[in-house]
């Protein structure tokens, strides 16, 4: 039923969930510990490249993936399906980096590339979700309260983390790094318990009528096809699709590449965790008042104000020197990271079939994650070329000058419109 208070609550605990992965692994921990710990700690221009490297294949797999799965859950019903088989690979995978021993740099990529598999590819699905559980009226509130409830999740847990990280003493650990590899144990735990809620009590509409898996193959390969002619008659999507492939993959490699970022102009560890932590619980609120503004302004006009404050970011981040600097810049992404995110989420659902969510969905993973190939590889093969990790990051500028260009152009009104014409062929 939409708008269902039990729903909403229950679809924004997976944020809760699977945001350790996010928070403590990908952008915090992973970073820290691959570059000295599993990889060479002399070389960090090369640790920057095998860690961007990483993200990039990755987003691949995700990417190749997203439409033709997105298809299949439509048409057989089986969102929640595989929201659970690739929440089951992140949450194993996340756990198995315990194992990995010092100097074991492939093994720590090829269980991190596994479990952002499962992290990425679960959002499809979670994502697809949303138009079934909230109407248009309240979905920039609900999509922004997913993102709240990941930040204020991921943020206590790996609260916990740092604190078994810094103080192990006082969790009977005898050192930091076996609290870093126990943190990956407890993500694992997290993202499993909390994802029961979503499996219980969230409701998938049946679209269409049950089919098996062999059917439903046939059945996506088709409806992939279809949705590709699609794509091109609703051109706001289309436009929309262009400039969210942009402007996200900055933000994503900003999220992905930060803490690499810190540790190459040689801040302490302890000042990249705090910026992590301000990030996580300066991101709460301002995600849900992110929502508040867009009522406002508008939500494409509110995710343009986000674009115009991550370019800013990127530029000033050319610049930053001192430890201050990287807190002050921490602080600035709490007060956009969410907003932009779940806008971009809600702005598109209102221009998409409902009928066909999982499969559109699809195709918005699947450029958020090509777009997260872009990023991380063009930061750490300038920062390879040049030796100079500044001139990675600003390269990261102009994908918010073009996203922000092409979004411009989107007709939020007229992709309503046409969205809500649509008719299942």
């Amino acid at each position: 039923m939409l708008d269902s208070r039990k729903s909403i609550w229950s679809w924004a605990m997976y944020d809760w969930a699977n945001s350790a992965f996010a928070t403590t692994v990908m952008s915090g921990f992973f970073p820290l510990f691959f570059k000295g710990y599993w990889a060479n700690p002399d070389n960090p221009s090369e640790s920057t490249f095998y860690l961007g490297m990483a993200n990039s294949i990755a987003s691949i797999i995700v990417a190749a993936l997203a439409p033709f799965l997105g298809a299949i859950a439509d048409r057989g019903t089986a969102k929640k399906k595989f929201l659970f088989t690739f929440a089951f690979l992140g949450f194993i995978m996340t756990g198995g980096l315990w194992m990995v021993a010092q100097g074991y740099w492939q093994m720590a990529v090829l269980l991190y590339v596994l479990a952002a598999v499962g992290f990425s590819g679960g959002n499809i699905f979670y994502d697809s979700l949303l138009p079934g559980i909230a109407s248009e009226k309240k979905v920039d509130y609900v999509s922004s309260l997913g993102f709240a409830m990941g930040y204020i999740g991921g943020g206590i847990l790996f609260l916990i983390n740092v604190l078994m990280y810094l103080k192990p003493d006082l969790f009977g650990i005898p050192d930091g790094a076996t609290a870093i590899r126990l943190s990956f144990v407890t993500v694992a735990i997290w993202w499993a318990v909390f994802s029961i809620p979503v499996a219980l009590w969230v409701k998938e509409p049946k679209i269409y009528e049950p089919v098996g898996i062999g059917t439903a193959v046939g059945l996506g390969w088709k409806q992939l096809s279809d949705t590709l002619k699609d794509i091109r008659h609703l051109r706001v999507v289309g436009m929309f699709l262009l400039a969210y492939w942009l402007y996200i993959d900055g933000v994503d490699t900003i999220v992905r590449m930060a803490v690499d970022y810190g540790a190459t102009l040689k801040f302490p560890d302890s000042a990249l965790i705090t910026a992590l932590l301000m990030v996580q619980f300066i991101a709460f609120p301002c995600a849900l008042l992110f929502s508040l503004f867009a009522k406002k302004i508008g939500v494409k006009q509110a995710i343009m104000v986000g674009i115009f404050g991550y370019g800013i970011i990127t530029f000033l981040g050319y610049f930053m020197k001192e430890v201050w600097h990287f807190y002050a810049l921490a602080a600035m992404v709490g007060l956009f990271q969410g907003g932009i995110q779940a806008l971009s989420r809600s702005l598109y659902t209102r221009i998409i079939p409902a009928e066909k969510a999982a499969e559109f969905f699809g195709f918005y993973n699947m450029l958020g994650k090509f777009a997260a190939v872009i990023g991380p590889a063009m930061m750490g093969t300038i920062t390879l070329v040049t030796g100079n990790i500044r001139f990675g990051i600003l390269s990261i500028l102009v994908l918010f000058i073009l996203g922000g260009y092409f979004l411009i152009k989107v007709n939020i009104e007229e992709g309503s419109r046409m969205a809500r014409e649509y008719l299942v062929k």
